[in-house]
């Protein structure tokens, strides 16, 4: 027998990339959570094979024996429906930024609004598999990471870890991502006409992903200088960070504590000191791609790390964390 999965915001950017995933995985039978109208369905071939569909009710989840949820909603609608799914008997693994954060009032200065559903917050696990697994086996809750920390502490943690970074002397983070980070609700800002031919950058100093990358790297906030940026594609993102190195004295050596620290996990793959990822590497893919330069004369560093901000930065991962929390092999439906 399959363990039903149920998807809420199915019809968004990463809803439809966790149908895309769950349908090569052979453990799971995906259905689909309707929530709100929004603007349909889009054609289908008559070839398509057709979804179950229940409503995104306690009742619901429960009658049909749904085992977990994936909540691919806005913060807001991830908070109504979370309390309701964990008490029907559900594992809740939420892509918004609802649950990341530890204390409320940390949420409402980066989100700008009041947390509905603080009692929850202690509970969930940050689900970032390469360091937070042993959690997310038995979580109840779990908050799948964001795209930007996703790429950025999966680059800066084992640095930090080893003392290598002079972090007196600051670290920028300058992270470009595809237009499909936004979200499928139409704005002025990501429609075809604003963005093609265009470069901009957005919430310069006050980016709501930025409390996730020093919650998880051990940084503090006026050690990081963090600028995201829209990229006229379609999907994935390309983060070049910068720091000053100290007590090493070449690439290989930054390579070779990543090269420690990564040395069993399947998503992050490496690269010879002097060639570094892109973005064409990582679509469609659940990887994190790492390449390091170094300039040993001045200590200046350099670590591009590469993404697909729908896989690894949303859909991809969120799978990755049901196979942990359900005891799959933790790469099924994935490679």
């Amino acid at each position: 027998m399959k363990t039903r999965i149920g998807i809420v915001g199915f019809r968004g950017y990463s809803g439809a990339e966790l149908i895309r995933l769950l349908e090569r995985h052979p453990g799971v039978e995906s259905v689909l959570l309707e929530h709100r109208q929004d603007s349909g369905d889009p054609p289908q071939p008559l070839s398509a094979k057709p979804h179950a569909r229940i409503p995104s009710t306690p009742q619901a989840v429960k009658a049909e024996g749904i085992a977990l949820v994936f909540l691919a909603t806005p913060a807001d609608v991830s908070m109504e429906l979370t309390p309701g799914m964990l008490n029907a008997g559900a594992k809740v693994i939420d892509l918004s930024g609802a649950f990341r954060l530890r204390e409320p009032e940390v949420y409402s200065r980066w989100y700008r609004e009041t947390h509905t559903a603080p009692e929850l917050l202690s509970e969930a696990v940050y689900g970032l598999p390469e360091f937070c697994r042993d959690g997310i086996a038995g979580a109840r809750l779990i908050s799948n990471p964001g795209c930007y920390p996703t790429a950025a502490n999966l680059a800066l943690q084992p640095l930090v870890a080893a003392g290598v970074i002079d972090r007196a002397c600051g670290i920028v983070c300058d992270a470009k991502s595809g237009v499909s980070g936004a979200g499928r609700k139409p704005s002025l800002k990501t429609s075809f006409c604003e963005v093609t031919e265009n470069f901009s950058a957005y919430s310069v100093l006050d980016h709501r992903h930025v409390p996730e990358i020093l919650m998880v790297s051990g940084i503090e906030e006026a050690e990081l200088s963090f600028t995201a940026q829209l990229l006229p594609i379609h999907r994935g993102i390309l983060e070049t960070i910068y720091f000053r190195a100290r007590g090493i004295t070449s690439a290989q050596e930054l390579l070779n504590i990543y090269t420690r620290r990564y040395a069993k996990e399947p998503f992050v793959r490496l690269y010879q000191p002097g060639t570094l990822p892109d973005i064409s590497g990582v679509e469609r893919t659940n990887f994190c791609d790492i390449g390091v330069r170094l300039d040993a004369a001045s200590g200046r560093a350099v670590v591009v790390s590469v993404i697909d901000n729908l896989v690894k930065g949303a859909a991809g991962q969120a799978v990755q964390n049901m196979n942990l929390a359900l005891g799959f092999e933790e790469t099924e439906g994935l490679l």
